[in-house]
């Protein structure tokens, strides 16, 4: 393995990564526990830093706001948190900040694949930027969710009051600034408003 450094991950590729089951890489995940692990297209591993105070304070806030919208209907489909990993027909395995899979799509796989990373692409996804993180690698990342199937995803960034919105068909993401207001999420997670307020 070759490792490099981005800044804010350690990336390791080489000829043994290539060849990596999506069941040996799962196993390494779990002997490191303690690390956010995701794998590109190409195999590559990014093993990342954990996330700042005010990162994790408003990612709380964040998946608060999903929980409480999926008990007023919790057989549309199932949310999940950041530290839940998703196989994406790419192959890359990817952990969104908060997400959320129609229970259609999630009731057709079986017990043994959602209790690895699930080999699916969430219905709606969530990347909420720290206030160090390069906002226009982000943006490539969500094209990477909208490729693989997200019906609708969002890259929020609180240091600008920025939301970045990405919906399928779409070539282009709607961008919306400032947080005195609400996000809809629309016809894929319908009554659901996220206060952006509270992501200051």
């Amino acid at each position: 393995m070759v490792p490099s450094f981005s800044e804010h991950s350690l990336v390791l590729r080489g000829p043994y990564l290539e060849k990596m089951t999506d069941d040996e890489f799962f196993d390494f995940c779990q002997q490191h526990p303690e690390l956010r692990i995701e794998r590109t297209a190409n195999h590559e591993i990014l093993i990342m830093s954990p996330t700042g105070s005010h990162s994790g304070k408003r990612n709380a806030r964040l998946n608060g706001q999903l929980y409480n919208w999926f008990m007023t209907c919790p057989q549309l489909g199932e949310v999940f948190d950041s530290s839940t990993g998703f196989t994406l027909p790419d192959s890359s395995v990817k952990s969104p900040d908060a997400s959320w899979v129609a229970a259609e799509k999630w009731n057709s796989l079986t017990l043994e694949q959602q209790s690895r990373y699930a080999p699916l692409c969430p219905d709606f996804i969530v990347e909420l930027a720290s206030d160090s993180d390069d906002v226009k690698e982000l943006q490539k990342k969500m094209l990477d969710w909208q490729h693989n199937g997200a019906r609708l995803a969002w890259l929020i960034a609180p240091k600008t009051e920025t939301v970045y919105i990405y919906r399928a068909g779409q070539p282009e993401p709607e961008v919306v600034q400032g947080f005195d207001q609400e996000l809809s999420g629309e016809d894929v997670l319908p009554g659901f408003r996220l206060r952006l307020a509270e992501l200051r």
